[in-house]
């Protein structure tokens, strides 16, 4: 799998009008403020570098999923307004994303201006890869900068089909992703490690099948975990199970075990007799018929962490159990301590796993945090992602 493409270094930006693709789709807090600009901050070095190279910025965006409407809560209003506070400069917020109306204004921004579209969401044919509308979008700019790494594994107009219409290339977000995945998937430093995580197997299974081939030794834990010691006969009480899994979970270990992969599951695990917060939390090494597994307990995680510290690479998708509630949070605490402390590059995919790497104020001494977690499920699954493949013209 080659992840190389354009660059935004290769483009002539210098009066152009710049179209570029970024995923602020932010969250909100219920008196609709944005709760983390996370997504935003990381599209400004792009941003800035288009701006120093005398480049005209023009901004297509979803936020949330209106499917073809517009819904007044989805406009991309605060967004940009918290976008010119990070930037320092002015953004003009547009109510539409193509039209005469909105062509005038792209035209008639004064140097140094931001130009943000409206929600390009608000369109039905955004998410059907309508090249009708990709080409309205596309007579807005003259040249296309895909910086939407979150939304790379969708096969939509603003995402794909612009990129079909005009000389593209990757931003410094995008190329900053690729390179990061490039680094684990083609040719990582050995051991190769991956902790994967998260409550459905089904989810992971063609993420496993990737990483057993390419991997010294897989970490298993979560909910997933115990459709694999389901499929070994072992009990699992209550705790989440997938039956319809547990043939292609055993395919996985003959797999595993083909290749020379080393795949950990939990030995030990911290149950309760209830899904509950307030469950009184206790460590077992065989799961009680009324128990439900809810973290990997003491001895799982030092076998765990032992692997991460004498990792050279490692891959962290998906948390170890439910670490949103403190009885069941020291499985994913201590993985992701390890995983910081650890001389090994990492990198940090999935929702999960950056909602934990906050939660433990962790992110300062990981190497990569992903920006998308669907986009990066699908790179570790191997596949080429639409918004890449539409950068590179066919050869």
């Amino acid at each position: 799998m080659k992840l190389t493409v354009p660059s935004i270094h290769d483009l002539a930006l210098e009066g152009q009008r710049v179209l570029i693709r970024v995923d602020f789709n932010v969250p909100f807090d219920d008196e609709g403020h944005i709760s983390d600009d996370t997504r935003i901050r990381a599209a400004l070095p792009t941003l800035r570098m288009i701006l120093e190279r005398g480049g005209r910025p023009v901004l297509l965006s979803h936020l949330g999923r209106p499917k073809g409407q517009v819904v007044e809560k989805l406009r991309l209003q605060p967004v940009g307004e918290r976008l010119a506070e990070l930037l320092e400069c002015e953004v003009l917020i547009l109510q539409e994303s193509i039209g005469p109306v909105v062509k005038a204004a792209v035209e008639s921004a004064p140097t140094g201006t931001l130009v943000l579209l409206e929600n390009v969401r608000f369109h039905a044919g955004e998410t059907k890869g309508d090249m009708e509308l990709a080409a309205s979008f596309a007579e807005l700019g003259d040249v296309f900068v895909n910086d939407a790494f979150g939304t790379s594994h969708r096969e939509h107009s603003s995402v794909c089909g612009i990129a079909r219409l005009l000389p593209a290339a990757a931003g410094l977000l995008l190329l900053a992703e690729l390179e990061a995945f490039a680094r684990v998937l083609e040719n990582p430093k050995r051991p190769l490690v991956a902790i994967l995580g998260g409550a459905k197997v089904s989810d992971k299974l063609p993420v496993i099948g990737n990483l057993i081939e390419r991997c010294d030794a897989i970490l298993i834990g979560g909910g997933m975990s115990y459709t694999f010691l389901a499929a070994q006969g072992l009990p699992i009480g209550k705790s989440l199970v997938q039956p319809d899994q547990i043939e292609a979970v055993r395919e996985n270990l003959k797999q595993a075990e083909a290749k020379g992969c080393r795949l950990l599951l939990p030995t030990d695990h911290v149950v309760a007799k209830e899904f509950s917060a307030q469950a009184e939390a206790r460590v077992v090494t065989e799961i009680g018929d009324d128990e439900i597994a809810m973290d990997i307990g003491p001895d799982s995680i030092e076998s765990y962490c032992k692997e991460v510290t004498e990792a050279a690479t490692i891959i962290w998708n998906g948390p170890m159990g439910v670490f949103e509630w403190e009885p069941f949070a020291q499985g994913t605490a201590s993985l992701g301590r390890a995983l910081a402390a650890s001389e090994g590059y990492s990198v940090v995919g999935g929702g999960d796993s950056v909602a934990a790497v906050k939660r433990f104020d962790l992110g300062e001494s990981m190497d990569h945090i992903s920006t998308g977690g669907g986009a990066s499920l699908e790179l570790l699954e191997g596949r080429v992602l639409p918004g890449i493949a539409a950068l590179s013209p066919p050869s």
